[in-house]
């Protein structure tokens, strides 16, 4: 007899798995700007061509995936997207001409958003919308992308750019372990049920991702650079920091699952955002050694909320699945980096420790608009 929790359990990995494999893409193509710099000479100006390319594909494209998805079932998208974003990085090894290299990692970021929005939809079909497993799929995500520096880094040093094709191999076992799962986004896609869309909620909502968006980019852009200023000079205390960010973040994407079990999302998502305004401040403010325990509760808290926002924007607009999911994992996310230039201007014009002082506030502004927020009616796809 088939044991239809390991069976569940099973697809869950499965398609965290498959996250973290196209994740992984994203966080490879900074991976690459010290090889193309060294080996094909390219400028400063050149590289951020490829890192642009990328992070406003893989940003900006994917609500107008979300909305195609909710005008026609796309499966094929998910492992057609996964292996698009190998293929860029793969077919970046080959070629040396720029203009088809900036195609090839244009290739990686459409991948990435062709994803994203139907994964999320084949996610909540898997899942029932259960807030834990969500979680899982998220940290699938977040795991996948902190190991690419991990997993690429070897390969180039060992074989140069030439040895990007050798990358593809996360991207063919992530479309092998998801194709399985296809059937149930079929499924799940004739059972959805229908509700009324709450759009001022969900634009709401959006505005909360924004927010903590800018912060957490601003965190991790600035806090290797302010924890060697603050507590210790060296690469050492700047990259321990980092890692306990890193490490936060994922605690923190686990946890909000299991306590929007017990609190509900928008209550959870509030305290979070309570707790994180604290969090940041004391990392802008505390002296020495101390401020690494601020800075595991500001990654904790600013990460609780990570997979709920995913649910919550599904639920607000039971009608716009994809979209929802294509601007709560895509775009609403990634306006942090966008603004990164502006926040490192205020650095410069003032200092490190006022711009993540200055941080303070948005978390703050997260908190006052989730207070608007009201727990939908989940709308769930059953669980077989």
């Amino acid at each position: 007899m088939i044991d239809a929790g390991r069976v569940r359990a099973n697809e869950r990995f499965l398609l965290s798995f498959g996250h973290a494999s196209v994740d992984l893409y994203q966080g490879v193509v900074p991976v690459l700007v010290p090889f193309l710099v060294a080996e094909r000479h390219y400028d400063y100006l050149a590289v951020s061509g490829f890192v642009l390319a990328a992070s406003l594909l893989s940003s900006v494209v994917q609500p107008l995936f979300g909305v195609l998805t909710d005008r026609w079932a796309m499966p094929w998208l998910v492992p057609a997207g996964t292996l698009a974003a190998g293929l860029g990085v793969a077919l970046l090894g080959l070629t040396a001409s720029y203009p088809l290299s900036l195609a090839a990692i244009a290739l990686t970021g459409f991948g990435v958003a062709a994803y994203h929005p139907e994964a999320a939809r084949l996610a909540r079909a898997v899942t029932g919308g259960d807030h834990v497993a969500m979680s899982w799929f998220s940290l699938g995500g977040n795991a996948g992308f902190a190991l690419a520096p991990v997993i690429a880094t070897p390969v180039l040093a060992a074989g140069g750019l030439a040895a990007a094709p050798l990358l593809l191999v996360p991207a063919l076992l992530g479309t092998l372990i998801t194709l399985p799962l296809l059937g149930r986004r079929a499924d799940g896609a004739a059972e959805e049920a229908r509700g009324r869309d709450d759009w001022p909620a969900f634009r709401a909502l959006s505005a909360v991702i924004v927010l903590r968006s800018i912060v957490y980019v601003g965190l991790s852009t600035f806090l290797g650079l302010f924890v060697q200023q603050r507590v210790q000079p060296g690469d050492t205390a700047g990259g321990a920091a980092l890692f306990v960010l890193f490490a936060g973040g994922a605690a923190g994407t686990v946890l909000g699952g299991r306590l929007a079990r017990r609190w509900g999302r928008v209550r959870t998502m509030r305290r979070a955002y309570g707790t994180s305004v604290f969090a940041v401040a004391g990392v802008a403010l505390v002296p020495g050694p101390a401020l690494y325990g601020f800075v595991a509760a500001a990654a904790i808290a600013l990460y609780v909320p990570f997979s709920l926002h995913i649910t919550l924007g599904q639920d607000y607009l039971p009608n716009r699945v994809g979209t929802a999911s294509g601007v709560t994992l895509g775009l609403a996310v990634s306006v942090g980096g966008v603004l990164a230039p502006a926040l490192g201007a205020l650095a410069d014009a003032t200092s490190l420790h006022t711009t993540l002082a200055a941080l303070t506030v948005l978390p703050a502004l997260a908190w006052l608009l989730a207070r608007r927020l009201r727990e939908p009616a989940e709308v769930r796809e059953p669980v077989r």
